[in-house]
């Protein structure tokens, strides 16, 4: 025994070796079985088999060029598997007598594989950028669009930070995997499968020995694949997680100014920072181990290779019938290389699968929301209304049994002015919303022109309502555009109509540009009152038949005010229109005051009516009259 451990030495110390980490390994994936997950549990968790057939969605239209990638691979390929057995040609010719001319055939044959596979590469590569590109474009419109399809309640409880990391660096990873990781899978299997063909005809013996170390490497990746899935799904958690926090406190970097609250939000990005950084590091450590063990599986087998064949050349035995050779041997060690270098490849090609699936995973969980606000099945298109407006009988809440309206019920005539006052939360701007469809009622019954509004395509719904609202967002970009909302065929003497008739054209004339006076981000270089305007520019030139006031003249100076009190009186001509108040002074002339406490309407009429009943309304006006009395004084 102990002679035989003498004379086998390496080849013991090899399968201790790799049976002393094939345990460690299964004992760490047993033990990670039974940890709970710590990612997002809000995101479920889609099997590989289920996103590679929803990937390829977006492969289809694409096949023709894949194709052709496809029979550019194999041609590639063909360098790997014949460049081994010229070397050993080469070999056998320079062992015996041989003419120069028929060394230099089988060198010109090597230089003509090789400047072949290279070209093949190059239109490879050019191929898949192309069809990457487009496959990243369209996976991006998919995941925008259908973020546009959701309902301002979902669109609430979603960062923007995540949606930004959904349309931006998951699409990345994805296209990443069709233009490299797949199409490298791909090569290095058929790689793979020729060399082993080529190995089985030269001897199928010294094959056998080095398929061998095969079932390890299966299992290493197998049990790699299982620690690398994990580690992907926390660092893009991580990753969104600060995307998030960034979106959100750089939009509000003056309020923390304000509050000299900058070392805690320091702290805060610190913290996150450092979660990312540990699961990055994670997964490094994971990647760090996968591949030595593959390249340990692939030095053994040239130990194995030339510790068997020296034997057998040196005592001058077969192997299983077979003779060993120099050229034989020289044959096979290029052989294993080429059979090993794709599976460590596979590596690193296996940890960007997994940081593609784990891109796939959040996309799919984005796309996979139902949108709660959709188009019935036999909703029809308007192509214009009257703007006649009529709830009965409404119940909403956000939350269950929350109710925030109760048995709402009025009827609004076109062309009215009716506005909705009350206390904060008593209703007053989910009145609107609902009107607008942003939420779905839960009972009742809400008409537009007689016809339910359920019965009515949203988008068409939305084109004849026009919103101006206290917190007005500009975009980007310049005045026109901000009024356009990139609406085509209509000219700036429309758009300069439109902000005359709203008094906007007293700040934009005195700009140096005009309408195309540059507008920062959120509009932050325009005052209140100034995107105020544009926002009732924006409103009038799209033509709408019902307008929408949502404490339009709140926090905004006297002389603005003034400007955008005149711009109503003109508005209240072009059709019906709602507004929502706190100052009872901005609505004394409104068709219909509607009061509303608690989501239920205690009383309805206009000024002087709601005056002469001496109840809550006589009672808010007086307050608010009192007090700017005593402002004035």
């Amino acid at each position: 025994m102990l002679d035989f451990l003498k004379e086998f030495l390496p080849v013991v110390i090899v399968v201790s070796l790799i049976g002393s980490f094939t345990t460690a390994f299964i004992f760490a994936w047993f033990a990670l079985k039974k940890r709970k997950d710590d990612g997002d549990d809000r995101e479920r968790k889609i099997s590989d088999k289920e996103l590679f057939t929803r990937l390829l969605h977006y492969v289809k239209p694409h096949w023709k060029s894949f194709i052709a990638v496809f029979v550019i691979m194999i041609i590639s390929a063909c360098y790997d598997v014949i460049s081994p057995l010229l070397m050993s040609w080469v070999l056998e010719l320079i062992a015996v007598d041989f003419e120069l001319r028929e060394l230099f055939t089988l060198v010109a044959t090597y230089a003509s594989i090789l400047i072949v596979s290279l070209i093949c590469t190059y239109l490879q590569a050019l191929l898949l950028q192309r069809i990457g590109l487009k496959i990243l474009s369209q996976l991006r419109l998919d995941t925008f669009t259908h973020i546009e399809k959701l309902s301002h309640e979902q669109l609430n409880n979603i960062p923007v930070g995540k949606l930004v990391t959904r349309v931006t660096n998951d699409p990345n990873r994805i296209s990443f995997m069709f233009t490299n990781i797949f199409v490298t899978l791909l090569k290095n299997s058929m790689v793979i499968i020729g060399v082993l063909v080529a190995m089985f005809l030269l001897n199928y013996a010294l094959t056998l020995m080095i398929l061998c170390f095969v079932p390890f490497v299966i299992l290493f990746t197998l049990l790699f694949r299982q620690f690398s899935r994990r580690v992907h799904r926390k660092v893009t958690n991580a990753t969104t997680d600060i995307n998030t926090y960034l979106s959100e406190n750089l939009s509000g970097m003056k309020i923390t100014q304000i509050f000299n609250r900058e070392q805690r939000k320091f702290e805060d990005f610190a913290h996150r920072s450092a979660n990312l950084k540990k699961a990055k590091q994670n997964r490094m450590y994971v990647f760090g181990i996968f591949r030595p063990m593959v390249y340990m599986l692939f030095v053994s087998s040239q130990m194995c290779l030339f510790f068997f064949a020296a034997r057998l050349h040196i005592n001058n035995t077969q192997f299983m019938g077979q003779v060993i050779d120099g050229a034989l041997v020289v044959a096979f060690y290029g052989y294993i290389s080429r059979f090993f270098n794709p599976i460590q490849t596979l590596a690193e090609q296996f940890d960007m699968l997994q940081q593609s699936f784990a891109g796939a995973e959040k996309i799919f969980a984005i796309l996979d929301m139902e949108p709660q606000v959709v188009d019935e099945e036999d909703a029809i298109e308007l192509e214009e209304i009257r703007g006649e407006i009529e709830f009965k009988d409404v119940w909403f809440a956000y939350k269950p049994d929350e109710w925030v309206l109760q048995g709402v019920s009025f009827h609004i005539d076109p062309k009215q002015t009716v506005a909705f006052v009350g206390s904060t939360g008593s209703g007053k701007t989910t009145i609107l919303s609902l009107i607008c469809r942003n939420y779905d009622i839960q009972k009742g019954q809400i008409l537009i022109d007689g016809i339910d509004i359920r019965k009515i395509k949203i988008s068409s719904l939305r084109r004849h309502f026009g919103q101006m609202l206290q917190d007005v967002f500009l975009f980007a970009g310049d005045i026109r555009s901000n009024i356009l909302l990139r609406s085509e065929g209509i000219s700036d003497e429309e758009v300069m109509e439109a902000c005359r008739y709203v008094n906007a054209d007293s700040f934009i004339n005195r700009l140096e540009k005009g309408l195309d006076e540059p507008v920062r981000e959120r509009g932050n270089n325009f005052s209140a009152g100034q995107r105020q305007l544009l926002s009732f520019a924006r409103t009038i030139i799209h033509k709408p038949s019902v307008m929408i006031l949502d404490e339009a003249t709140a926090n905004i100076d006297t002389e603005t005010e003034l400007l955008i009190q005149d711009s109503l009186e003109k508005m209240k001509n072009i059709g019906t229109m709602l507004i929502v108040a706190h100052r009872l002074s901005t609505i004394q002339h409104a068709d219909n005051i509607i009061l509303l406490s608690h989501g239920k309407i205690i009383e309805q009429g206009n000024h002087q009516q709601l005056l002469k009943q001496k109840g809550r309304y006589h009672h808010l006006y007086t307050l608010q009259y009192s007090k700017q009395q005593l402002m004035q004084e």
